[in-house]
C-alpha cells in the first residue's frame, strides 16, 4: 500500500521540493571568507580518552568572530597530517556510524532543528538536513525545535543536493495505512460529518474525506439529512479502493450489529397476541411499517382502525411510538402482521343499546354512491341512507343533490342488522310524512288536476302535489284510441285531469286514470247497438285482411275480407273515407273489439225486402215492378234459409 501511495505522490512533489531546497540552499550559502580558528584552552581530559573524542570536546560553538590568525589551505592540509592513518580511519568510521541507513519513498523519524517563517529544518540522521514547508504542518505553533516527528523521504537529494522531505505525505500515508488496518479488522472509527452531497454525506475520517451513503446512515429511512451535518458518529469502513482513493463508511452496519442480538431475542419470543411497542418507520398506501427493535412488522391499513381509513397517514405519523398487537408471525419468512384496532373494543358490541331504532343521530358523510350515502356514526359503525329515504317530496336522481362528502347530517335509525353489520338510516323521517291521511285527501274516484312529470313506455307519472305522484297506465289514457306511446296523448309538463283509481299506502303508489273523467263510449254503444244490428260508418284504412271503419261514439270496428260480398273488389269498393252500412256480428267490450260484416247487412236487407213482399202478397197487392233474376235468386236463397231456420225451431 505504501508503494502505491508513494508512486502516486512522487511526481506531484518532486519539482516543488526541489525548488524549495534550492531556495534554502541559496539562503544558507554565504560569501566566500577566510576560515578563522580561535585558540582555546585545553581542559583537563579524562584518562584514556580517544584523540578524536578529545578533538571534538575542544571545539566550541562558532559565534561568528574572526581569529587573529588566518590559515591558508596548505596549512589546513598540513594539519591533517598530524593524524595517523589509523586515527583517520577510526574517525571516518565513527562519522559514518552517526549516519542513518535510509531508503527513499519511506517514512523516517527526524528531529526538528529549527523553524523559520517558511521552512522547518529536520535532521533525520543523514549527512545533510532536510527542509519541510511550514504549510505542511496543521498546527505549526504546537511544534518546536527538538521535537521528534515523522516525515516522508521523497528523495535523498534533488538537483541542488538537498534532502527532499514531506510532512504531509507522511501523514497521508499513515492515515491510509490506518484506514486499511481498520477496514481489515472491522474496527470502529469515529468521523465528523462535514457536509451533504448527492446521495449521502461527506465524512472526515482521520483527515480523509469518506463517503457515507444515505441508506447507510441509519436502519430507519432518513428524512432530514441536514440534521446530521456537523455531528460526530461512529462508523465502519465497508469499502476501500486505494487506487481511486475511495472510502465508503457505514453507521447502519454498527446499528444492525447492535440490534442483531435484540432481533434474535424478539423473534425467539414472538407469538400471536403479544403486545409490543414500536416506532413508525415508514408509511405506504397499503399500511405502516413498525420497527419493533431491529425487527419490522406490517400494520395493514385495514387493521389501523375499526373505522374507514383513506390513507394510513390519517392515523400514524413518522417516528411515532405505538403499542401494537401481533396478529400473525410467519417464522419461515420472518413476516410479522400487526394490528392497532384490536387493542380497542369492537364498536358493534351492544350496538342495539347504543342506537335503538327510531332514535335521531348525527354522523359524517364518508362516501356517496348512486344508490345512497354512507354515514359514519362512530369509528367502525357506518349506516346507509338509501336514496329513497332522503326526501318525501323531492325526486332525487343522485344523493349528491342533498349531501356532500364530510358533511355532518342528522338522520334516524331505521333498522340494524347485527349479523351483517348493516345500519339503515333515513333523513326524510325527520319531516312529516305527506302520505299520512292520503286516502282522505285523495278518495277513490275523486278527480284532481296534476302535472305530467315523466313519460314512459307503460304510462304517465303525474304529480298531484310535491312528493305525491300517481301513474296513469297507457291503457287508461283513452277509451277509444289505441295508444302506442303516451306522448301521442299528453306531453311532459302538461296539466291534465285525472281520476283516483286505487291507493296502495304500503307501497306508496297511486293508480290514476285519464279516460275515466269522460263517459265510457263502449257502454253507450252497447246499449244502442245489439248484435246483428246495422250501423253506419266511414272506412279509415285498408289492410290485407280487411278494413277499419269509424263508428258512432268515436269507436272503431273491423270488417274482415271474408265478410265482404265481393272480396276481390274490396279495395275498389272500400276506399278510405267511403261511407258504408254494415252489420255488427261481434262485440267484445273487454277487449274492445267490434267485428262488422257486409254479407250480414245484405242478408238483413234481403230479409226485410222478402218480408215486405210477403205482406203485400197476403194483402192481395201486386208487385209494382218485375223482379230481376238476381233479386229472384236472392229471394229464393233467403226463403230457403228462413225455411231451414223454421225447421230447426
Amino acid at each position: 500500500m505504501s508503494d502505491e501511495l508513494t508512486n502516486k505522490t512522487q511526481e506531484e512533489t518532486e519539482n516543488t521540493t526541489e525548488n524549495q531546497a534550492g531556495e534554502q540552499s541559496s539562503e544558507n550559502t554565504a560569501a566566500p571568507e577566510t576560515v578563522v580558528a580561535e585558540e582555546t584552552a585545553v581542559q583537563s581530559e579524562p584518562a584514556g580518552e580517544e584523540p578524536v573524542v578529545k578533538a571534538a570536546r575542544e571545539i566550541k560553538t562558532f559565534k561568528g568572530e574572526r581569529s587573529t590568525k588566518v590559515y591558508t589551505l596548505d596549512e589546513l592540509e598540513e594539519a591533517s597530517e598530524d593524524y595517523s592513518d589509523e586515527d583517520y580511519n577510526k574517525m571516518v568510521s565513527m562519522y559514518e556510524g552517526t549516519l542513518t541507513s535510509i531508503t527513499e519513498k519511506e517514512i523516517v523519524s527526524g528531529r526538528i532543528v529549527s523553524i523559520d517563517d517558511k521552512y522547518v529544518i529536520v535532521d533525520i540522521g543523514f549527512k545533510s538536513e532536510g527542509i519541510v514547508p511550514v504549510n505542511e504542518f496543521k498546527n505549526i505553533e504546537d511544534v518546536k525545535p527538538g521535537d521528534e516527528i515523522e516525515v516522508f523521504l521523497d528523495r535523498v537529494e534533488d538537483r541542488e543536493g538537498q534532502l527532499v522531505l514531506s510532512r504531509r505525505k507522511a501523514n497521508t500515508l499513515r492515515v491510509w495505512q490506518k484506514i486499511e488496518q481498520v477496514h481489515g479488522s472491522q474496527e470502529v472509527v469515529e468521523g465528523h460529518i462535514k457536509r451533504r452531497i448527492k446521495g449521502g454525506m461527506v465524512v472526515d475520517v482521520f483527515g480523509i474525506d469518506a463517503f457515507l451513503p444515505g441508506s447507510q446512515i441509519d436502519v430507519r429511512p432518513v428524512r432530514d439529512f441536514d440534521a446530521y451535518v456537523g455531528r460526530n458518529m461512529e462508523f465502519l469502513v465497508v469499502k476501500l479502493n486505494m487506487s481511486s482513493e475511495n472510502v465508503v463508511v457505514s453507521h447502519r452496519a454498527l446499528v444492525e450489529t447492535d440490534l442483531e442480538d435484540q432481533r434474535q431475542e424478539i423473534l425467539s419470543s414472538m407469538q400471536a397476541g403479544q403486545i409490543l411497542e414500536g416506532i413508525v418507520k415508514n408509511i405506504t398506501d397499503f399500511g405502516v411499517f413498525i420497527d419493533l427493535g431491529g425487527v419490522d412488522g406490517l400494520l395493514h391499513i385495514t387493521d389501523l382502525s375499526w373505522g374507514r381509513v383513506e390513507h394510513p397517514s390519517e392515523i400514524c405519523k413518522l417516528d411515532q411510538r405505538l403499542n401494537v398487537v401481533v396478529l400473525e408471525f410467519d417464522e419461515e419468512r420472518k413476516r410479522i402482521s400487526l394490528g392497532l384496532k384490536q387493542l380497542q373494543p369492537h364498536p358493534w358490541e351492544e350496538i342495539n343499546k347504543k342506537y335503538p331504532e327510531g332514535t335521531k343521530v348525527q354522523g359524517k358523510v364518508v362516501s356517496i354512491a348512486d344508490y345512497g350515502a354512507f354515514i359514519e356514526l362512530e369509528k367502525g359503525v357506518e349506516g346507509l341512507v338509501h336514496i329513497s329515504e332522503m326526501s318525501w317530496t323531492q325526486h332525487i336522481k343522485h344523493p349528491s343533490q342533498l349531501v356532500e362528502k364530510n358533511q355532518v347530517i342528522e338522520c334516524v335509525i331505521l333498522n340494524i342488522n347485527v349479523d351483517e353489520r348493516k345500519v339503515s338510516l333515513g333523513v326524510k323521517q325527520l319531516e312529516n310524512d305527506p302520505w299520512k291521511e292520503i286516502t282522505q285527501r285523495y278518495p277513490i274516484s275523486s278527480r284532481h288536476k296534476g302535472v305530467v312529470r315523466n313519460l314512459t313506455n307503460f304510462g304517465v307519472f303525474v304529480e298531484l302535489e310535491p312528493g305525491i305522484d300517481g301513474l296513469v297506465h297507457i291503457s287508461d289514457l283513452s277509451w277509444t284510441d289505441k295508444v302506442n306511446h303516451p306522448s301521442e296523448v299528453v306531453s311532459k309538463g302538461e296539466e291534465i285531469e285525472v281520476s283516483i283509481l286505487a291507493v296502495d299506502f304500503d307501497n306508496r303508489r297511486i293508480s290514476l286514470g285519464h279516460k275515466q273523467i269522460m263517459e265510457n263510449p263502449w257502454v253507450n254503444f252497447a246499449s244502442e247497438y245489439q248484435l246483428g244490428s246495422e250501423v253506419d260508418g266511414v272506412v279509415t284504412r285498408l289492410t290485407d285482411k280487411g278494413a277499419f271503419v269509424r263508428l258512432p261514439n268515436r269507436l272503431e270496428g273491423f270488417l274482415p275480407q271474408r265478410e265482404v260480398d265481393e272480396p276481390q273488389e274490396m279495395r275498389n269498393n272500400f276506399k278510405p273515407d267511403t261511407e258504408v252500412k254494415l252489420a255488427i256480428v261481434e262485440f267484445d267490450e273487454q277487449s274492445r273489439n267490434i267485428t262488422l260484416s257486409e254479407k250480414e247487412s245484405t242478408r238483413r236487407d234481403a230479409e226485410k225486402e222478402l218480408k215486405k213482399m210477403q205482406k203485400k202478397k197476403e194483402a192481395g197487392e201486386q208487385p209494382t215492378g218485375a223482379l230481376t233474376l238476381g233479386e229472384m235468386s236472392g229471394l229464393a236463397d233467403l226463403k230457403r234459409q228462413l225455411d231451414d231456420k223454421g225447421d230447426q225451431n
